[in-house]
């Protein structure tokens, strides 16, 4: 391998314990429901790609803030129990973040999540983790740390170093951001928004291809649109192509968005083309919706390679999607 970079990838991003509930259904305004027992996972997406990607294989660092709480311990633990690299995991100056799940009978879940200390996450923790920043081949980052600090990240690129971010949660992104990202990961409320779309679908368009050119107009190298059941587009200034799903018994959806970006960036650090490097990212989102949990079900690459062999290959023949 070469050895030029310390980490495939370093991930700038939250970490969050997961408060999940499971309920036959989720409640409207003013109405209470009873769920199961409360489960509590690690999570947060910074901690979730980290941990992704770590059991992929990726030599994997993370940077990010958590309290000095229960929380905060299981967060390192985890962390630690992948192999990702917590050098770079501030302690303290407020609770551990959490996210508020409830998950329904077909997977699908909602969020709610309290930042905690990943919006003490700032611009001098990313300067003081500059030689990490440097000395990766892939860095990712995500929204649910403040954007000042992602514009500081970009910002402290090195030269060889490729930047991923997935807006989300969703908000306008100032054009040095959206001018380093390659891939912008979205899915389809994350396109609208960052194209300014106000609800009737004027300012983005009906179709994935139309946000995909909409928003590399705005200036990303390459985008990803990510489309659940439907697969995905991957977009650059001169092609298309579409990316399959890969069907499955879904359980809980819980971080399989988080999965599907650690998988393809992964591949893209090693030098696969963006639809080769989806495809992998949506069989690994695949893997881990039929398992409970965000962490705990994110797969190991022999457990893929395993998951491909007994499911057939992706999109017929050898599975790799092509550029159109």
């Amino acid at each position: 391998m070469d050895d030029t970079y310390t980490y495939d990838l370093v991930v700038v991003g939250s970490a969050n314990a997961d408060l999940v509930i499971g309920v036959e259904r989720r409640p409207r305004a003013g109405e209470t429901v009873l769920g199961s027992d409360l489960a509590v996972h690690p999570g947060g997406k910074g901690a979730n790609q980290a941990v992704a990607a770590a059991r992929l294989g990726a030599r994997t660092a993370l940077l990010a803030r958590v309290g000095d709480d229960d929380h905060g311990r299981l967060l390192l633990d985890s962390l630690r129990s992948a192999d990702v690299d917590v050098s770079g995991v501030r302690t303290g100056g407020a609770p551990t973040g959490v996210a508020l799940i409830t998950v329904d009978p077909s997977g699908d879940n909602s969020i709610v999540v309290s930042p905690g200390a990943n919006a003490r996450l700032t611009p001098a923790d990313v300067r003081d983790a500059l030689p990490a920043l440097r000395s990766a081949r892939v860095v990712s980052a995500q929204l649910e740390i403040p954007l000042d600090t992602v514009g500081e990240v970009v910002r402290l690129l090195g030269p060889g170093t490729r930047f991923a971010l997935n807006p989300s949660p969703p908000a306008p992104l100032p054009p040095e951001v959206l001018a380093a990202c390659d891939p912008l990961i979205v899915n389809e409320h994350e396109a609208r928004v960052v194209l300014g779309d106000t609800g009737d679908g004027a300012a983005a368009g009906e179709r994935p291809e139309d946000w995909a050119r909409g928003l590399l107009a705005l200036g990303p190298r390459s985008v990803v649109v990510t489309l659940g059941a439907e697969g995905a587009l991957v977009a650059d200034a001169r092609r298309t192509a579409r990316v399959p799903a890969v069907p499955v018994s879904a359980v809980d959806t819980t971080g399989a968005g988080d999965a599907f970006t650690a998988a393809l960036v992964r591949r893209l650090g090693a030098g696969d083309d963006l639809p080769t490097a989806a495809a992998y990212g949506a069989r690994v989102g695949a893997v881990a919706v039929t398992r409970r949990g965000a962490q705990a079900s994110f797969p190991t690459a022999d457990e893929v390679a395993r998951h491909r062999r007994v499911t057939g290959r992706l999109n017929g023949g050898d599975g790799t999607p092509e550029w159109g």
